[in-house]
């Protein structure tokens, strides 16, 4: 009888103590996936939101603007300014539409224009440096840029650009060009193709910010980010970039700085990311960024990859070390 009463003491004993322990076991890979998943999509959602509310509205005034051939007066008022830097007075409603809208509207604007290719060339790398400039200024801001000096870096930068092209490449006559913008004509029609354009828009943002955002998670979570950016890290001290910046600036230059900055926002919200990095890093890819998919739409009607990629880069290394020497003799004289 004592030796069953010891034991039913030892089998509570196991049931108290040992069992929780064995209990205890570490997360599954697939309960941390799902773990990732489910801490993501909030996030994603609302960086998403936060996006469309800046874009549709930005969108529907260009539309606007456009519609009634407000854009039209003010390429008209610009167009003596872009003769000195060889481009066409009509060139000037193609950077102003870029300033408002994406890459596939400037190009809408250009393939029925009747541009020459040097002239298309200029404006090519002139948008791919300041498009979409007040939807991804918000976000700059969010991560710690003052907004106007981003919009300072991106026009200068721009028209550097510009200059430079103009100088180096071979002499062309400039064609005349005719007005494709969408100046009257029926509105109802026109606000369709609006309103079907930005539903498409809309899906794009919300999956991929969420997909992003989840991968950003998962590659955090599983250790990988650190084993992908180990071979650019030459490249980063280079062009001046903090090491912590290096995951943020392959995203932004292979998807772009819109999707980039919503992992910007998170990594700044969670406190990996300091506003002084992210500053460093915005100076750059405020004018180096989205460097696959963007170049490769002018591509896809004749223009030279590299002549569209390596002016940013070269730039934007530019703007980085200025920045860090600015930054450095602030510091010397406080």
């Amino acid at each position: 009888m004592k030796s069953l009463a010891n034991a039913g003491l030892f089998a509570d004993f196991c049931g108290h103590y040992i069992e929780p322990k064995m209990h205890k076991q570490k997360p599954t890979f697939r309960d941390r996936l799902i773990s990732c998943v489910h801490s993501a999509l909030p996030q994603g959602m609302k960086t998403a939101f936060w996006l469309l509310k800046l874009t549709i509205p930005i969108s529907f005034a260009v539309f606007l603007l456009d519609f009634f051939g407000v854009l039209n007066v003010i390429a008209g008022w610009v167009a003596p300014f872009f003769k000195l830097i060889g481009l066409s007075g009509q060139a000037s409603i193609v950077l102003i539409t870029s300033f408002f809208t994406n890459i596939y509207s400037v190009i809408a604007v250009m393939t029925t224009l009747g541009i020459g290719m040097r002239e298309g060339t200029i404006l090519a790398v002139m948008c791919l440096i300041s498009h979409a400039m007040i939807v991804e200024t918000a976000i700059q801001k969010r991560t710690g840029s003052t907004p106007w000096r981003m919009i300072a870096v991106r026009l200068s930068a721009s028209f550097m650009a510009a200059v430079l092209l103009n100088f180096i490449l071979p002499e062309e006559a400039i064609t005349e060009t005719k007005n494709v913008l969408h100046s009257g004509g029926d509105f109802i029609p026109a606000l369709t193709g609006w309103l079907s354009a930005m539903l498409v828009t809309t899906i794009k943002i919300i999956v991929l910010v969420n997909l992003l955002l989840i991968l950003q998670k998962i590659l955090n979570e599983f250790g990988v980010i650190k084993w992908i950016l180990w071979p650019f890290k030459p490249l980063l001290k280079v062009m001046g970039l903090p090491s912590s910046t290096g995951f943020l600036w392959i995203v932004a230059n292979t998807l772009g700085l819109g999707y980039g900055g919503a992992i910007m926002i998170n990594e700044s919200e969670e406190g990996r990311l300091t506003k002084e990095d992210a500053d460093i890093l915005n100076h750059h890819i405020a004018i180096s960024h989205s460097q696959l998919e963007d170049p490769l739409l002018f591509v896809s009607i004749g223009y030279s990859y590299g002549i569209l990629v390596w002016p940013r880069i070269l730039l934007a290394i530019v703007f980085v070390w200025v920045r860090r020497i600015e930054i450095w003799l602030k510091n010397r004289t406080a």
